[in-house]
């Protein structure tokens, strides 16, 4: 199950956060899914480029990713992003 939530963060941010009730991530694995081209799947079956690409999205846009999981309970993906100005103050420079 893939759960998607949406949430002002702070003043100046908004969170989008992926939970899933997977198998989790084991502690040891964690320090490098975001690394470019780290791979826990079978030669030929993933390129490990997927988190990284993430990461890289959302540090170019200003935020942040973190995770947070627990082997046998899933895991989630929380992203932070710069709130978007609303259309008035778009309109207004």
């Amino acid at each position: 199950v893939l759960t998607l939530t949406t949430r002002r963060q702070d003043m100046g941010h908004v969170a989008v956060e992926v939970q899933d009730n997977g198998k989790g991530i084991p502690a040891d694995v964690l320090p490098k899914i975001f690394d470019p081209f780290f791979t826990t799947k079978e030669v030929g079956k993933g390129t490990g480029l997927g988190l990284s690409q993430a990461f890289g999205f959302a540090k170019q846009s200003d935020g942040d990713i973190t995770v947070a999981s627990e082997p046998g309970r899933g895991a989630t993906f929380t992203i932070y992003l710069p709130q978007a100005a609303a259309p008035a103050e778009l309109a207004e420079k």
